[in-house]
């Protein structure tokens, strides 16, 4: 665990700290040849440092920030950030169950201290029960049958809404998502129920998007928003065999707009518990 108790990963650590060194490097219009003259090293390693390839060392970070212009709370944050030298990776004994491209989106989850996402095709996986997330896989294209059980454990694993320092979730998903019955009739009877129980938790907002609402800013794709104690949001947008991060600050903002939007467009929290409650009554039938 790092400090607080969120989960540790030194690559996820990396990825942070080298991008808020390139959007302070970029904002301030430095190259990192002259990063590289300030720090007494090559722009390889500059590179290395802003790409997360090497660690980034608390006394290095402190220097490039001010020499950048840094205000010096962002110093502290970001220093102190770099000082978090864990060397463990809560998900080691998961990692054979996850793609490469996959891991530093999971190391980020754990650091992250809220999460906002919004699907359209099934449940987030924070919100999925075990037999929803195997009835995912039936017949998967890039997951085989023998590995299915694997990659469920770990994305079990990956919840936390109900921990030592809980992911506070904001989700918005599609009505229809209600309907898909993933693994039949008692399967979604079980994920039904495992939602209904979830609301309940002051850390998950859950919002479901009704037919009705014909056109609103979840129809470009599904999307998901990191937000880090430490560190600025990032958005993370997945497609079928990798994933990008959306890193600009100006676009993050858009994002996390979207995010306020979609909520007000679907269904407010209590409605949408009754939405789920219609569909489990009518499941038990």
């Amino acid at each position: 665990m790092t400090d607080g108790g969120r989960r540790a990963d030194p690559n996820a650590l990396r990825f942070l700290i080298g991008r808020e060194l390139k959007f302070a490097r970029e904002k301030a219009g430095k190259s990192q040849t002259q990063a590289g003259k300030e720090l007494d090293c090559t722009p390889t390693k500059i590179n290395y440092l802003e790409t997360g390839k090497t660690t980034q060392q608390p006394a290095e970070v402190t220097v490039l920030l001010r020499f950048y212009g840094a205000k010096p709370a962002d110093v502290e944050r970001i220093s102190a950030l770099a000082g978090q030298a864990d060397q463990t990776t809560w998900w080691a004994p998961f990692g054979a169950s996850f793609p490469n491209w996959f891991t530093t989106f999971v190391g980020l989850e754990g650091l992250a201290e809220s999460q906002f996402c919004y699907t359209s095709m099934h449940l987030p996986g924070q919100l999925q029960t075990p037999g929803y997330a195997a009835a995912l896989l039936e017949g998967h294209l890039r997951v085989p049958p023998a590995d299915a059980p694997g990659v469920v454990r770990g994305r079990m694993a990956r919840q936390r809404l109900i921990d030592e320092n809980p992911l506070h979730l904001r989700a918005v998903i599609e009505e229809y998502v209600l309907d898909r019955a993933a693994g039949g009739p008692e399967v979604m009877r079980e994920q039904l129920e495992h939602l209904l129980a979830l609301v309940e938790l002051p850390t998950v907002e859950l919002h479901v998007m009704p037919v009705s609402v014909a056109v609103h800013d979840g129809l470009d794709g599904d999307f998901i928003v990191l937000n880090f104690p430490s560190a600025n949001s990032i958005g993370y947008i997945e497609y079928p065999a990798g994933a990008l991060y959306v890193q600009d600050q100006d676009q993050v903002e858009l994002y996390k707009m979207a995010t306020n939007r979609l909520c007000a467009a679907a269904l407010s929290e209590s409605d949408s518990a009754k939405a789920i409650q219609r569909r489990l009554a009518a499941l038990r039938k």
